[in-house]
């Protein structure tokens, strides 16, 4: 999200090679997508996901008043909603960052992103024209599962049969969404 965050040294605080600090316990350790056997494979469909994108937070009306300020009030849904909550198929390695990005390209939604190397991620810009920044300094897209905000890149979350995938728009660096975990990033 643009925000500068501490950098760690792989190996030590827990970090990994992409220095992510450590997964909580019980959540899932991010999945390298890009190493050997780890390839999608669309052969057969392996399980099916829900997947939901909104912006309800630019309807509160002071980050509204910001949107609106940055040109991009004619991007916000009266209701929040960028794509309904729907069931969707995926394949074998797939990802967060998979499933996002055939649904949108599927319902010609609006979508930006760029690979992230050294957290060997990619990373949503925007999605539905509202990128960073667009809703404050402390907004952009975040995402969850299940729950939970993972603490690493949408194309390292690698999915499972019946995941609940939100995407949401912060303009507060997650707190306005339910995230805590950035609150220190500030």
């Amino acid at each position: 999200m643009g925000i500068n965050v501490e950098e760690g040294t792989p190996g030590k605080d827990g970090k990994d090679k992409y220095l992510t600090d450590p997964t909580p316990a019980g959540k899932p350790k991010p999945f390298e997508w890009n190493e050997g056997g780890n390839k999608v494979d669309k052969s057969k469909v392996a399980g099916y996901v829900t997947l939901s994108i909104d912006c309800k937070t630019l309807l509160k009306p002071s980050n509204r008043k910001v949107a609106i300020e940055n040109g991009k009030g004619d991007m916000i849904p009266s209701d929040g909603i960028i794509y309904k909550t729907k069931k969707v198929k995926f394949y074998k390695n797939e990802t967060v960052f998979d499933v996002l990005l055939r649904e949108v390209k599927d319902n010609k939604i609006h979508m930006e992103f760029s690979m992230t190397p050294i957290y060997n991620s990619n990373y949503i810009e925007g999605i539905h024209n509202l990128y960073e920044f667009d809703g404050g300094e402390l907004s952009g897209w975040m995402y969850q599962v299940n729950g939970w905000y993972p603490n690493y890149g949408c194309s390292r979350y690698k999915l499972k049969n019946n995941d609940k995938i939100k995407w949401r728009y912060t303009c507060d660096l997650g707190q306005d969404v339910g995230c805590d975990w950035m609150a220190n990033k500030k």
